[in-house]
């Protein structure tokens, strides 16, 4: 094993050359990338998400939308290309590069600005803001504007959501409040046009069909009865030839006469003409006979000098008269109750449809009144800045020192690249490299055992050539390459942008910025 190991260490002494020309030439590669990259200041702000003021139980705001949510609406018109054009163009961030498109300034101010959002629910909800520029000035400056646009988009972003929702709730409540009056003037049209069919009348109309119904069965009783003593009255007038009032068949009015009559006739056996009484009493039956004869003549004219049978007929024919244009009445009174109540049912239906109509309006108009007072007291909430907020904890202050690019780090990295790809290399060259070196060697492959084996031998000048041409090379490697980086640096195109350009061609850059993203 022990052969082995020295047998290595001559092979990588005999092409350490090779290692030294990569080592040195990546490396050389990295350290003047890493000390001709411009500096590049990273301002901070730090941000909080503070919980609501007011207790959600007590009144709530009405924007309903996570915190995590609200946080990427608003980095997202942050990073909007019209807000990151109008920042380069207010700080003036590009003055160096006058000819720079449009879409370049969005991407590389994309690239620039670091917004960090909380991923922990469980911990307080801090968001950083970071811009790297040239000048630490420049970074503080524009990570300040984006912290500002931050807040003031949170602001409008909610204040705008608050204020659509109080916006709607007025118009809907508005537009119901119309409806309910419209389908309330539908309903009292409705009930206008069918006042005596209602159901809320309905038993009122039933309790008066009835009593109409029964007065109607009186007035043909009635009239049948009259009917009756008309035709016995005739019947005894026609056989008798005379017919005489009883007392049940006269008027009050004529009972009244008779019985002064009989009082004053009484009276006059016990008192003379001049007696207060008698003329009190004459009084009176001439009073009476006053008011009966009146009563002949609204009975009908030609009623002076008729007989008792006369008479007695034409009362009964009055009296026959006046019920009949009464039951008339009271059948058509009845026939209309009759249709009313008929038409009643369907009148209902309507009617609760309509009063069906009106009570949802008016849930409706409840409801949207309740929530027409949250979404005030929610926009209120909002106005005040009492709800969800975001508030800044840090303001970004002017670094003191370059964040990036890590130069050590870049440097190292080319040393070590340089290191691997020399090791590498050498490795390469052994592996591909079949031929014989040594007397092992041919008793492996050929079977025999040499005597004595001769080494290759260089003359002294063949060795000072060699060497004077490791030597320039290295020295080339050394020194050309990092001058030759740092004139396309300062002559040409900077660092930074000529390797972003190198990756672009390469279409490395989607790549490079992919990682970027992940870590």
């Amino acid at each position: 094993m022990l052969p082995d190991i020295k047998f290595l260490i001559s092979l990588f002494l005999r092409r350490i050359h090779y290692f030294l020309l990569i080592a040195l030439t990546v490396a050389a590669v990295g350290a003047t990338i890493a000390f001709t990259l411009p500096p590049s200041y990273s301002a901070r702000a730090t941000l909080l998400v503070e919980s609501p003021q007011i207790p959600g139980d007590l009144a709530s705001s009405t924007v309903r939308a996570g915190t995590d949510e609200v946080l990427e609406i608003i980095t997202q018109r942050v990073r909007t290309r019209a807000n990151l054009l109008d920042i380069a163009r207010e700080f003036d961030v590009y003055k160096d590069r006058p000819n720079i498109s449009a879409d370049d300034i969005v991407a590389d101010m994309r690239n620039r600005i670091g917004i960090s959002l909380p991923r922990r629910r469980d911990a307080a909800s801090f968001v950083y803001v970071s811009f790297q520029s040239d000048t630490g000035r420049l970074s503080a400056q524009v990570a300040n504007e984006l912290v500002t646009r931050i807040l003031e988009e949170n602001r409008r972003l909610r204040t705008a959501v608050t204020g659509q929702t109080l916006e709607f709730f007025k118009q809907e409540v508005t537009r119901l409040d119309q409806e309910i009056a419209e389908q309330g003037a539908k309903i009292l049209q409705f009930k206008k046009q069918n006042q005596g069919a209602l159901p809320d009348s309905l038993d009122f109309r039933r309790s008066r069909q009835a009593s109409v119904q029964e007065r109607v069965l009186q007035m043909e009783r009635e009239l049948a009865s009259l009917r009756d003593r008309r035709a016995r009255l005739t019947e005894l007038y026609e056989r008798t030839g005379e017919v005489t009032l009883s007392e049940e068949e006269l008027s009050p009015e004529m009972q009244r006469l008779q019985e002064l009559r009989n009082q004053l006739a009484s009276a006059l056996v016990l008192y003379s003409e001049q007696n207060p009484r008698i003329k009190a009493l004459r009084a009176q039956v001439n009073a009476a006979e006053q008011i009966v004869l009146r009563q002949h003549e609204q009975q009908g004219e030609g009623t002076e000098g008729l007989s008792a049978f006369e008479i007695q007929l034409a009362d009964l024919d009055s009296q026959m008269e006046y019920i009949i244009q009464e039951k008339a009445q009271l059948e058509k009174e009845l026939a209309a109750l009759e249709a009313s109540i008929d038409a009643t049912p369907q009148n209902a239906i309507a009617l609760g449809t309509l009063e069906r109509d009106y009570e949802n309006l008016r849930v409706q108009y409840t409801q949207a009144t309740s929530d027409l007072a949250a979404a005030r007291t929610g926009d209120q909430i909002e106005a005040q800045s009492r709800g969800q907020r975001i508030t800044v904890v840090e303001q970004a202050t002017v670094p003191r020192a370059p964040t990036s690019p890590p130069r050590k780090k870049i440097a190292a990295a080319g040393v070590a690249g340089g290191i691997g790809l020399g090791a590498g290399f050498i490795f390469l060259l052994e592996l591909l490299n079949r031929s014989i070196r040594r007397p092992v060697d041919l008793s492996n492959r050929l079977g025999i055992t040499p005597f004595v084996s001769i080494p290759y031998i260089r003359t002294r000048r063949q060795v000072r050539t060699r060497r004077i041409i490791i030597i320039l090379a290295l020295m080339i490697v050394s020194v050309g390459i990092p001058l030759g980086l740092y004139l396309l640096h300062v002559m040409y195109l900077p660092m930074d942008l000529l390797i972003e350009k190198v990756l672009e061609k390469a279409g490395l850059s989607d790549i490079v910025e992919q990682i970027k993203n992940t870590f």
